[in-house]
């Protein structure tokens, strides 16, 4: 089985949500380059993310903060959001050959939102694992065993596609092979978590899926 992750991997949402996330803060004083933004918050669940939010603005968090950073995703969502460039040919590829499906350490809502805007909800239908779904998401391997019992595949046969530190980690405490996707994360930090290999673009997933003998 093939697992990916959803934000940075299926859909190109990292750019936007740690836009947000830094005009955000600016606007309460806190200055956050983006991109210690990005080194801070990606692949991050929401509970850690809110951890650092609240130390950033000094311990506490403005009532309407979150709400208020909600609405502007979602409309820079709608307004941007698209999928991953070629990562609609890698599923064609996948279809019919190698079960896949997605497991995210965001929510539910996030991720119905964003597979549902750029086209993709169809193709995981019944295929979708988030951080709701277990009590410790991701760096733990919780998520990614979950996925894997439920849809009856062996993780020692799983490849997992991730743009995360958070997420390699993850696949390798499952004992699952691990891409490290380099789009925005840098390729070192990858490989020092643990990523198995290393691909800049789709087209370098779908080969070291072609080459996986799992």
């Amino acid at each position: 089985m093939v697992i990916f992750d959803c934000d940075g991997v299926l859909v190109d949402s990292e750019r936007i949500t740690h836009r947000v996330v830094v005009d955000m803060l600016a606007e309460h004083g806190v200055d956050l380059p983006f991109a210690e933004a990005i080194d801070r918050f990606i692949g991050q669940s929401m509970a850690t993310g809110l951890v650092q939010l609240t130390a950033l603005l000094g311990g506490e968090l403005p009532p309407d903060f979150l709400p208020e950073m909600g609405r502007r995703t979602r409309e820079a969502f709608r307004a941007g959001l698209t999928t991953v460039a070629g990562v609609d040919a890698v599923l064609d590829a996948l279809e019919g050959r190698r079960p896949y499906c997605v497991a995210s350490n965001g929510n539910l809502k996030k991720v119905d939102f964003t597979l549902g805007h750029t086209g993709l909800a169809p193709r995981f239908a019944g295929r979708i694992f988030t951080a709701d779904d277990v009590a410790h998401p991701k760096p733990a391997p919780d998520l990614f065993l979950l996925a894997a019992r439920t849809l009856g595949a062996d993780p020692a046969r799983t490849t997992v596609v991730e743009d995360t530190p958070t997420g390699i980690t993850a696949a390798k405490a499952a004992g699952m092979r691990a891409i490290g996707f380099a789009a925005m994360t840098p390729a070192g930090r990858l490989l020092g978590a643990g990523a198995d290999a290393i691909a800049h673009d789709m087209a370098s997933v779908a080969a070291l899926l072609t080459e996986d003998p799992r």
